[in-house]
C-alpha cells in the first residue's frame, strides 16, 4: 500500500518534532539518547551555508513522522565522493505504507544533484525489517563492526 506524504527539506520550525523523532529512532535502535543542546547544534548544522548536514522531513496530515539525515563524503580507496545516509526513520504507524520507498527515492535523487553515484548507510543487524527492506530496493550489504572511541 503507497500513501502518500510531502518530503521536503527541514526548517527551524521542525526541530522540536524532528528531536522528538531522533529520540524515538534511538530507542528503537537500542540506544541512548539524551536531547540537551541537540536542537541548538542541528539547527546550526542545518541551516549554515553551506550546510555540513541535510535533512528530509516526511510530512503526513500536518505530522512530521520521518527523516532522515545525510552528508557528502570522501572515500578514499575510491578517490571519491558518496552521500552517506546517517539515519533514516519513520515513526511505528506510518511503517509498512511505501513511505519508506519513497523517501529513499527522493535521497536518490538529491545524490543524484550532488552528482554522487553511490549512497552508503548501515544499519544494527537486528534490524530484521529494516534490512529486508534495503535487499527489495537492490542494495547490498558488507559484513563490517562499527567502533566508537570517544576522546575526550
Amino acid at each position: 500500500m503507497s500513501t502518500t506524504a510531502i518530503i521536503r527539506f527541514a526548517s527551524p520550525l521542525d526541530m522540536d518534532a524532528l528531536i522528538q523523532l531522533c529520540a524515538e529512532h534511538a530507542a528503537y535502535e537500542k540506544a541512548d539518547y539524551d536531547p540537551y543542546g541537540k536542537k541548538e547544534a542541528l539547527s546550526m548544522r542545518l541551516f549554515s551555508p553551506p550546510p555540513p548536514l541535510y535533512c528530509l522531513v516526511v510530512e503526513q496530515h500536518e505530522e512530521i513522522i520521518g527523516y532522515a539525515t545525510y552528508m557528502k563524503q570522501f572515500s578514499t580507496w575510491d578517490a571519491g565522493y558518496y552521500l552517506y545516509l546517517d539515519c533514516l526513520y519513520l515513526n511505528e504507524k506510518s511503517r509498512g505504507q511505501g513511505l519508506g520507498e519513497q523517501l529513499m527515492q527522493r535521497i536518490k535523487e538529491e545524490a543524484q544533484k550532488l552528482g554522487l553515484s553511490e549512497i552508503q548507510w548501515q544499519t544494527p543487524d537486528f534490524n530484521e525489517g529494516a534490512i529486508r527492506f534495503y535487499h527489495r530496493l537492490g542494495a547490498t550489504s558488507k559484513n563490517k563492526e562499527r567502533f566508537f572511541w570517544q576522546v575526550g
